[in-house]
């Protein structure tokens, strides 16, 4: 019974994630804070930038592969 429940007990902690469970000091975990607030903003600058991208990528592609008189019909840049 008792290898039973190790086995168990390793494959709950293998599955949880890595926690720190100390208490930490105010002036470390609002650093903490900071770097992580940071981080995310970085993360979203960069995944508006990615998507830009994305986006203009798809405009490039169906401007070359559309008819272009449906773009620039006769006579488009006179009155």
């Amino acid at each position: 019974m008792r290898g039973i429940e190790s086995l168990q007990l390793r494959a709950i902690k293998k599955a949880a994630p890595m926690v720190e469970t100390r208490i930490k000091p105010h002036l470390q975990a609002v650093a903490e804070q900071a770097q992580r607030a940071e981080q995310t903003r970085i993360y979203r600058r960069n995944q508006v930038f990615g998507v830009l991208i994305v986006a203009a990528a798809i405009l490039a592609y169906w401007l070359f592969h559309t008819n272009p008189q449906w773009i620039f019909p006769p006579g488009w840049w006179r009155p």
